[in-house]
């Protein structure tokens, strides 16, 4: 293989410690992956992770070098967000070279009663719920109810998302997928959001379980990303997982849906198989989804055990001229007050042949992720963004 190649990993969600404004958006104190490692304690065990330098971060664990080790094999380190917000959309935006000025309008208080009557009408169906609320307490409360009337469970969070609950053996999946798409094309102007979510849900022994056919319907990006860049240059940009959703399709020359974080790898390792330059670009969802917008460290923990261990699965299958970067979108504190992300920091480990170990300290923009995967496939860099390429190349 001759043509230089980057998968870009997103773990969804795992922060390693606050910003410094994020006391301002109700998240002082937050450190997803810090507090997730003081809960689990020695049961948290990420051989492949540590090997690689996550835990050489500065900072990481609030300063404990527990994780460390003498000469990590990787390039590693942290950024800042420089966007406003705290949301999947400006996060990975501004990975890829957008900055967002604005943060997406929220609607804490549930969506306006004008907009709620035109999508009643537009869906011929009233609808039920329209407040702030986690998924999995939603559907609980509201189950029932939806499953007599036909009425869809629609809901919002700390995020810009419309989100629209629906039992598939009550609402099928394509019509849920189409209300929803009637939801996107009304949300704009005065009722901007940042994205419609579908939220299917089935019963399996009495109980209401989320199922993996979310799709996520969001705005485009107001400007080329590095997707762009990417393609039109004549490479490869494929999408794995809800990357296709969050860019609109903007610059994706291919993709492919998963159903959860080892999908989601396997997913990555058939595309290693197929895509033979440019650039490979996943989401790893379920840490953000199952774990942290659940509570739940322990879960969240296992999940990063189980994603650690697919690692060397995809060392084996890179070329001499692949490179490998981890990184993250926003936090999700797991042991933090609510149900929403959190802003933190987020991480950065790269590994492949061109590498060297580096330690690229504490970079002030996500979009230096996206200005240094151009840099190495040669193409026009974003807007925003420094390439700190030299600094982790061999």
């Amino acid at each position: 293989m001759d043509k230089n190649r980057v998968i870009l990993i997103v773990m969804d969600s795992l922060g390693v410690g606050e910003l410094p404004d994020a006391g301002s958006y109700g998240d002082a104190g937050s450190d997803t992956f810090g507090h997730i490692a003081k809960t689990m304690g020695d049961e948290l065990k990420i051989p492949n992770m540590r090997r690689l330098g996550f835990g050489n971060i500065d900072g990481l664990c609030k300063g404990d070098r527990s994780f460390a080790v003498a000469n990590p094999s990787g390039s590693y380190g942290k950024l800042k967000e420089k966007s406003k917000g705290k949301d999947t959309i400006t996060g990975h935006w501004e990975i890829a070279g957008v900055e967002s000025l604005t943060p997406f309008k929220t609607y804490p208080d549930g969506f306006p009663a004008e907009f709620i009557a035109k999508f009643e009408e537009r869906i011929g169906r009233r609808c039920i719920g329209n407040y702030a609320e986690s998924g999995t307490v939603i559907i609980e409360k509201l189950g029932e109810e939806h499953e007599r009337t036909g009425y869809p469970i629609v809901y919002t969070s700390a995020d810009s998302v419309f989100q629209i609950a629906a039992n598939i053996d009550v609402i099928p999946l394509e019509e849920l997928y189409k209300i929803c798409e009637i939801a996107r094309e009304l949300l704009q102007g005065e009722w901007a959001c940042g994205r419609v979510i579908a939220r299917p849900y089935k019963m399996v022994d009495g109980k209401r379980e989320r199922t993996t056919d979310r799709r996520d319907y969001a705005v485009s990006p107001p400007e080329k990303t590095i997707l762009n860049l990417i393609s039109d240059a004549g490479q490869d940009v494929y999408a794995v997982g809800k990357i296709h959703d969050i860019f609109n399709a903007s610059g994706v020359t291919d993709w492919v849906h998963t159903d959860g974080n080892m999908d989601g790898v396997d997913k990555t390792l058939e595309a290693l198989d197929k895509v033979d330059g440019g650039f490979i670009f996943t989401n790893l969802v379920d840490f953000d989804s199952l774990y942290g917008h659940r509570r739940n460290p322990i879960g969240y923990g296992k999940a990063i055990m189980d994603f650690d261990g697919r690692i060397p699965e995809i060392e084996s299958k890179l070329g001499p001229k692949d490179i490998v970067i981890l990184c993250a979108d926003h936090g999700n504190d797991p042991t933090h007050s609510g149900f929403d992300h959190t802003r933190e920091h987020i991480p950065f480990v790269a590994f492949g042949e061109p590498l060297k170990s580096a330690n690229i300290g504490t970079r002030e923009c996500f979009a230096d992720i996206g200005a240094t995967i151009c840099d190495y496939l040669g193409v026009d860099e974003p807007k925003i963004g420094e390439s700190f390429l030299n600094e982790i190349l061999k």
